[in-house]
């Protein structure tokens, strides 16, 4: 069966709004709790010290934005979620009630190629599993660039495959099969555990997605191959302004 990597927004924002109340559980359970460490690794890439004003973009239900604000160490004064599901969002706000952090975390609809927010006003951002989601990654690049300030630093977490033949072939017999099929049971949506194989498979190389980092405004980028490479973390940092 051909599964359509189409990401047109409306497309994708439906489908997301489709599986949000159930996106949680999924992600725990699909990940083994990976997904929680994986989180970890990217604030601390950020090398946060408590007074930083930070972005998170395609928030979804505001796990990665509640996680570097609730940190002992290492954590942000202050996070800006965006995402453009709607039901996302409105769950993101209800978990951010309930952890008492409205006056810290954020969270609004808006459009990762277009985002709604001025020049340079964020000293980090960070995307976690929604980069490839986006209609246009170059475009959302370039726009994580021109929110950060000179310096500022950015996490992009993203799925990936490992590099050892056989576990390699494992997974992608997971990723294909079993995830699906456990994801339409628990979602009841027929497509978008699906389409999560498909969009990786079509995703740039790491290297491929560094240099698009790289022609973004980002003069420095570090990967990171996390649990065998089913996850890659991307860790770069706005090219500083130079003067004469």
């Amino acid at each position: 069966m051909t599964v359509s990597t189409s990401k047109e927004p409306a497309r994708i924002a439906e489908m997301f709004d489709a599986i949000a109340r159930r996106y949680d559980t999924l992600n725990h359970l699909l990940s083994a709790g990976f997904d929680r460490r994986w989180r970890r690794r990217a604030v601390t890439a950020l090398a946060l010290t408590g007074v930083e004003r930070v972005l998170d973009v395609c928030t979804g239900t505001a796990d990665l934005a509640i996680e570097a604000v609730a940190r002992e160490t290492g954590r942000a004064a202050q996070v800006v979620g965006v995402d453009f599901a709607g039901e996302m969002v409105r769950l993101a706000r209800d978990k951010i009630r309930r952890a008492a952090l409205e006056d810290r975390v954020h969270v609004a609809r808006g459009d990762a190629t277009r985002l709604p927010l001025p020049d340079a006003a964020f000293d980090a951002a960070m995307v976690a599993f929604g980069i490839r989601n986006v209609v246009d990654p170059v475009a959302a690049c370039r726009e994580f660039s021109r929110v950060l300030r000179p310096g500022g630093r950015l996490a992009v977490l993203e799925f990936g495959f490992p590099k050892i033949p056989g576990i390699r072939a494992a997974y992608r017999a997971y990723f294909k099969h079993v995830l699906p099929a456990v994801g339409r049971l628990v979602s009841k949506h027929g497509e978008a555990y699906s389409y999560l194989p498909a969009s990786v498979e079509a995703f740039p190389t790491p290297g491929a997605f560094a240099d698009v980092l790289r022609q973004s405004g980002f003069g420095a980028v570090e990967i990171q191959s996390l649990t065998l490479g089913i996850v890659y973390l991307y860790v770069a940092r706005k090219a500083q302004i130079v003067t004469s």
